[in-house]
């Protein structure tokens, strides 16, 4: 092993983490996105060749490995305690003097003020700077263990910022809260809708969900995000409070959100709230609340905890962002993927400072489980910019005016029956020429999931769609100035600007486009996973279902569809005027791939590591890995104990590895 190499792979670590944090918690990046990317594969191809390497702090763990059997268990040092409730300046008056007549304090509490995130609170454990383990809070006292899915989160630090002192104790407990950004949450449940799956009910429970995945490379798809709050013991950076505490723990590499104010009384705690409770639907987040802790430590060491809850921090909670309102009508609106969605609109009703006129049924189940009618009066959510839903009905107002809401048998749209597939809740219009499945498939390919073409988006489309300028996706690329220019609310500056967004979406990469395509079930991890199998599309189109299917972490719906879609004259047409247009579709820069071609088969136990350690040192230099033996397996490996499997590979002529010969294959 060549010392060179040891000394750039730890270089490289050194510079993507720092690039990282910098980009991630200080929003300051010092380096483009092409750049970096080009840093990680570096990295990537290196620790691929050197597999003895690989660090459990490497940013490559960003990406997620194989899934888990199960959770196993992790018990807090300190037990995660929850907080206690005020709903308002009585109640935080009333908190102050509990706290002071536990203290029998005279004169002025101060206090640290935090926004209080609608996620989930973790706690991180790390051993020397490094992280080794995270948890989720559980009952208090025991969590999961959920390291793998929490290092996926890229503003969590893997190992923590140096300085010229040294900057960390040999262990450091810190908690806080993951959650999932407003934008990712609405994405998450259209992508979710547009599948048949059950809609998370808030950001809370997407980012539960996403963190509770047995495959951290669902979790490493999600875009959550991590600010810390606190430590479970505090004494080993040696500060006096809380705001000091976070500004140490903001030096080491966490983030910390900007909004955690210090406030000297109680009169500047109420005017925090007051400011947060304005800001807070212009968040890139969900806030539900203001946490206010006692900024001194020694004071919250005196003050200590009941059985639930701490007894020198509360949260003060802001009102619900609810209102009742009256169901006038019910419309239906089909998907890209031809999911109907049952859409309410309501008599306009004021929820926290806007007027709210639509809100979402979700599905048939929904309707019937909130037994929903015509003309109920309902509670509506308002949450952020996402659409609102209805929570329940109001039965105590009900007056026999009420109708019961039929959902159609036939697509509100094209007229084709309905259907509804085995083991989904979605009804669906399965008819691919429906004109509002072709209007959403065009948003979503010039959308942000899609190609993100600036100036496209969802009424441009739907105006370029009503004028017969576009009808499929390659029309995008044939769209002329003096078309657009004079088009209603356009100009030539617009026009021109549109031209050159589309310019320079001439070259998308091979995931993208075919996450753009908005397959069904076909997402992210889905065409990273084809990006990274096929060399260019034109490998991708010459693949049969079996090919797709042996690609590990594409099941049987994703083949089905991709094959259907991939093979469809439809789509061959739209890629014949695609690439007469010049779009060429650029191949993902492969890992280095010393077993490109091979496809290995492991039987049997193996000694020196574990069958997922064996797969993913296959998979990193470009090989493949199956589950079962079939005429393309090229490599069996043979543990312990390997049994009817080797004899059956040495039949048809196939390579036998002991776990010797397997390793060494991995050997520089």
């Amino acid at each position: 092993m060549s010392r060179q190499v040891e000394q750039r792979i730890q270089e490289l670590r050194r510079q993507l983490h720092d690039h990282g944090h910098r980009y991630y918690v200080l929003d300051a990046p010092l380096l483009s996105d092409g750049e970096y990317d080009l840093l990680f594969q570096e990295l990537v191809e290196l620790e691929a060749g050197h597999p003895e390497l690989i660090s459990e702090d490497s940013p490559t763990h960003r990406v997620g490995g194989a899934p888990l059997a199960g959770f196993e268990t992790v018990e807090h040092l300190v037990p995660m305690l929850s907080l206690d409730n005020v709903f308002s300046a009585e109640g935080m008056g009333e908190f102050e003097d509990k706290v002071r007549r536990y203290l029998r304090l005279e004169g002025e509490i101060s206090y640290v003020t935090e926004p209080k995130l609608d996620g989930l609170a973790v706690e991180l454990v790390y051993q020397q700077g490094r992280l080794v383990t995270g948890s989720t809070r559980g009952d208090g006292i025991v969590g999961e263990d959920i390291t793998l899915q929490l290092k996926t989160v890229a503003s969590i630090p893997l190992r923590l910022q140096s300085g010229p002192e040294p900057a960390w104790p040999e262990q450091l407990i810190v908690r806080g809260e993951v959650f999932l950004p407003k934008q990712g949450f609405k994405e998450l449940n259209e992508q979710r809708l547009e599948e048949g799956l059950p809609l998370f009910a808030n950001p809370r429970n997407a980012a539960a969900g996403s963190l509770r995945q047995l495959d951290s490379r669902v979790t490493a798809a999600r875009p959550l995000d991590f600010f810390v709050y606190s430590m479970s013991v505090s004494e080993p950076l040696g500060c006096g409070g809380q705001l000091e505490l976070l500004e140490s723990l903001a030096r080491l590499g966490f983030p910390v959100n900007p909004l955690v104010r210090g406030c000297a009384g109680l009169e500047q705690v109420v005017a925090q709230y007051e400011r947060l409770e304005q800001l807070r639907h212009g968040l890139d987040y969900e806030i539900d609340g203001m946490v206010i802790k006692v900024d001194r430590l020694e004071l919250q060491q005196r003050l200590g905890a009941t059985a639930r809850a701490p007894r020198w921090a509360v949260a003060w909670k802001f009102p619900a962002i609810q209102a009742t309102t009256t169901i006038e009508q019910v419309e239906f609106q089909v998907g890209r993927t031809g999911v109907v969605t049952p859409v309410a609109w309501l008599e306009p009703v004021l929820v926290d400072g806007a007027q709210v006129r639509r809100a979402t049924l979700h599905n048939q189940d929904e309707i019937g489980r909130k037994d929903l009618r015509i003309h109920d009066t309902v509670l509506i959510q308002r949450a952020g910019d996402v659409i609102p839903e209805v929570v329940k009905v109001v039965v105590e107002k009900r007056n026999g005016r009420e109708e019961a809401i039929v959902f159609p048998e036939r697509c509100p749209a094209c007229e084709t029956p309905l259907e509804q597939l085995e083991g989904e809740v979605a009804i669906r219009c399965l008819n691919v020429f429906c004109p509002a499945q072709k209007l959403q498939r065009l948003i979503y390919f010039a959308g942000k999931n899609g190609l993100d073409i600036d100036g496209l988006g969802k009424k441009s489309v739907e105006q370029l769609v009503g004028v017969g300028l576009v009808e499929e996706i390659a029309d995008f690329f044939y769209l002329e100035a003096k078309q657009l220019a004079g088009l209603e609310g356009w100009g030539e500056k617009s026009a021109q600007a549109l031209l050159e967004a589309l310019e320079r979406a001439r070259q998308p990469r091979l995931d993208i486009f075919i996450r753009a395509l908005g397959i069904r079930h076909v997402g992210e991890v889905t065409a990273s996973l084809l990006a990274a199998r096929f060399a260019d599309l034109s490998a991708l189109l010459a693949a049969d279902q079996q090919q797709l299917l042996d690609i590990e972490g594409i099941g049987f719906r994703a083949a089905a569809s991709l094959e259907q879609f991939l093979h469809s004259p439809e789509f061959a047409r739209s890629l014949s005027r695609l690439e007469a247009a010049g779009v060429a579709i650029q191949a993902v820069r492969q890992q280095q791939q010393a077993l490109s071609g091979r496809v290995f088969l492991f039987t049997g136990r193996l000694e020196q590591l574990s069958r997922n350690e064996a797969k993913e040192l296959v998979k990193a230099q470009g090989g493949q890995v199956v589950s079962g033996l079939s005429k393309r397996v090229t490599d069996l490996v043979a543990g312990d104990k390997a049994g009817s499997k080797r004899e059956k590979a040495a039949a048809q002529g196939i390579a036998i590895l002991s776990e010797e010969g397997f390793l060494e294959l991995f050997q520089s």
